[in-house]
């Protein structure tokens, strides 16, 4: 374990390294591997970016931020000029869902609510408020609703067939019980069912699938067997 003095310049250092965070006006004390960082930065974004710094500096046990905001003079703006240049910012996220996501400020202070699919959308509502002008602190109350199961499953096997075959399989039907896939109906080769439960096994969440696909050849694939000729 680093001695409290060895890790305060550790942090002190990964602080004065990080590009876009002026840590000049933050100060570090370290009591057993417990960092503790205080003082001020210009904006939400880069109080942020001095947490993350803390946490990943090898021998910290756990981080206090009692950094506060001061934004700079003329930089203050108003919790409406807030609110809708968040609205706005989430309208341009393709990574956000459009008009899922609602948006409250008091005193510059950003509450997400709402309900969305994946965590990645709700991670990426955050992340495109937290860097906006007069932003205090954001609040995440958004809640995941995920898709279910088998709509997952069909719409990656759907997916991964048209990059494959460059159509749709009509006869395929995908049945769930919870993490278990169960494949029915019909396709035109060996092929095409092997790659229906390949999809269907790089779903993520599925631990079981049960391939009862059967093969019936297409109409149109019919040859005429030039040996018998």
């Amino acid at each position: 374990m680093k001695p409290d003095t060895q890790l305060r310049r550790d942090v002190e250092d990964e602080l004065d390294a990080e590009p876009g965070l002026d840590a000049s006006s933050i100060s570090v004390s370290v009591s057993e591997a417990i960092v503790t960082l205080s003082g001020h930065v210009p904006s939400y974004s880069e109080k942020l970016a001095a947490e993350r710094c803390a946490a990943r500096v090898e021998g910290v046990g756990a981080v206090a931020s009692e950094v506060d905001i001061r934004l700079p003079d003329g930089g203050r703006v108003t919790d409406e000029d807030i609110a809708r240049a968040a609205l706005n910012a989430l309208a341009w996220n393709s990574l956000v869902p459009p008009g899922r996501v609602k948006v409250e400020v008091t005193s510059g202070w950003i509450t997400l609510e709402g309900d969305l699919d994946w965590h990645y959308q709700k991670i990426a509502a955050h992340d495109t408020v937290c860097h906006l002008r007069g932003v205090t602190g954001v609040t995440n109350k958004i809640i995941l609703k995920p898709v279910s199961m088998r709509i997952a499953v069909e719409a990656h096997v759907q997916a991964a067939l048209r990059r494959h075959f460059g159509r749709q399989l009509s006869q395929v039907h995908v049945e769930t019980r919870g993490d278990h896939v169960i494949l029915r109906g019909s396709v035109h080769s060996l092929f095409e069912r092997g790659e229906v439960e390949r999809a269907a096994w790089t779903t993520p969440g599925v631990c079981h699938v049960d391939n009862n696909l059967k093969v019936e050849p297409s109409p149109k694939s019919s040859r005429p067997n030039l040996l018998s000729a």
